[in-house]
């Protein structure tokens, strides 16, 4: 167990009396965890995980939202698209369509979203692509694509150095990645903190990654990340468009948003109402600080409960 974690909180309630659907959105199929009673809530998981990163706090989000986990497009048991030019089909936008067309598929309208890493990625473009969906956002530990590529430095050259490494052509990435695909995804960019997470988590996680079909989706995300998602966040930017709903910004206290970035005030240029706080711990908060991650969504969605 990696220092710092709460291994008592792991496995507390889980994804127990969840249901688990392979659900067909549009083009893809989505493996989803759904559960629950009240208003709906959508968990998007983050790279290079997927929704079992979730089980943590699930089973208490629970017992006050209706709550829906799907693995995102290329992750997990969802469909993995075969690429197409200009990556599109791994853009952020197409997985907010699949997160929107999911939770009309579960007959809700409007809903509350809570987004980690990739998930946060595709909840804000949400927020901005589908305003009358998301009734409020928490975001998880990024700033918004475009600002990222805008700010690239030495420093992320150095500590995100996997965002340009997955973003190169194909097959490079995928073929060097394949040698051992544990070792890169948890080892070489993790410190292999990921493996002191839940072990039924864990196992997914290492199973998915061992599928070269995963790992190509995974290259296409980061494609996506480094052209057509950049674009969109450019476009947005250079019109003056903000998030309507409210949103909230959790990040890591000892991760690379506290130490290169005014996170908050980045997400004020991109939301109207934006609040937020640092959590004291690494890059996985939902997994390092179980406790302290869902108080603070608990509290930011409280009014859906009204």
């Amino acid at each position: 167990m990696s220092a710092g974690l709460e291994p008592s909180h792991h496995s507390r309630a889980g994804f127990d009396g969840f249901t688990l659907s392979q659900l067909s959105v549009g083009e893809v199929s989505l493996r989803v965890r759904q559960g629950g009673d009240g208003p709906p809530l959508l968990l998007l998981h983050g790279y290079p995980e997927t929704h079992l990163m979730w089980g943590g706090i699930a089973g208490e989000l629970a017992q006050e939202f209706t709550v829906v986990a799907p693995d995102l497009r290329g992750y997990g048991d969802s469909s993995k698209p075969d690429p197409v030019p200009g990556h599109g089909n791994y853009g952020k936008r197409a997985m907010a369509d699949d997160g929107v067309a999911l939770m009309q598929h579960l007959g809700f309208e409007a809903f509350e979203v809570v987004g980690h890493d990739r998930g946060g990625r595709v909840g804000y473009r949400m927020a901005l692509d589908h305003p009358q969906s998301v009734r409020r956002l928490t975001v998880m530990d990024v700033i918004p694509t475009g600002e990222v590529w805008a700010r690239a430095d030495a420093r992320f050259a150095v500590g995100y150095w996997h965002w340009a490494f997955l973003a190169l052509p194909s097959p490079v990435p995928e073929r060097l990645i394949a040698y051992d695909p544990e070792f890169f995804f948890f080892d070489a960019e993790f410190g292999g903190v990921i493996r002191g997470f839940a072990p039924e988590a864990v196992a997914d996680y290492a199973r998915c990654v061992r599928d070269r079909a995963v790992v190509q989706a995974i290259c296409e995300d980061y494609r996506a990340g480094a052209t057509c998602d950049r674009q969109m966040d450019d476009v947005d930017r250079a019109a003056g468009r903000k998030i309507a709903c409210p949103t909230q910004i959790l990040w890591a206290g000892k991760g690379a948003l506290a130490t290169w970035y005014d996170t908050l005030a980045i997400w004020h240029d991109w939301a109207e109402d934006v609040t937020g706080e640092a959590l004291d711990c690494g890059h996985f908060l939902a997994e390092e600080r179980p406790t302290e991650t869902l108080a603070a969504i608990r509290r930011f969605h409280a009014t859906a409960r009204e």
